[in-house]
């Protein structure tokens, strides 16, 4: 069975079906509208894993991960200690946590930050012609599992590494 390469724009998720988020958008509620988003693709269904992230004019800014977020909640002068940490030595169950009170009183204060201090800033993107196999490469060099998609220098929509992917095994690829 031989693969049929089609162009990003048949696979593309529409920008209007996508969540998305302004600038000032607290983390919380970046969280939530995440959270709430769920879409059809394909006919079938899917989280949003990530949010994009617009200025007043609804231009696409950058995008929020949902890895985002959870780093957010880290104290800043830990800056990558806390999963590095854990990672070496594993919370066991049962034992309790320091100071619970404080910790969580640091994250509620850390998710009422602006959605745009977390935010990964978009700089890649692939235009709407573009077939399959470039966009994948794309992808693969921007380190991105999801990218803009440019139609004239507008963004009309995005595509995720969940469409290609779908869209190969299903062709035979």
């Amino acid at each position: 069975m031989s693969m049929e390469i089609k162009i990003v724009g048949e696979l593309m998720i529409p920008l209007e079906k996508y969540p998305y988020v302004s600038h000032w958008t607290t983390i919380r509620q970046a969280m939530e509208t995440m959270e709430q988003a769920v879409f059809e693709v394909g006919g079938r269904k899917s989280l949003a894993r990530v949010a994009l992230v617009c200025d007043e004019q609804y231009k696409l800014l950058g995008m929020v991960r949902r890895r985002d977020i959870l780093r957010a909640m880290e104290p800043d002068f830990l800056a990558g200690q806390l999963a590095h940490t854990f990672k070496e030595t594993p919370v066991k169950p049962g034992v309790p946590m320091a100071f619970p009170e404080k910790l969580e009183a640091f994250v509620n204060k850390q998710l009422e930050r602006p959605v745009s201090m977390i935010m990964t800033r978009i700089e890649a993107a692939v235009d709407y012609d573009d077939n399959i196999i470039e966009v994948a490469a794309r992808m693969v060099a921007a380190d991105r599992s999801l990218l803009p998609v440019l139609r004239g220098g507008e963004v009309v929509g995005v595509i995720r590494t969940v469409e290609l992917i779908h869209h190969l095994a299903l062709s035979g690829a």
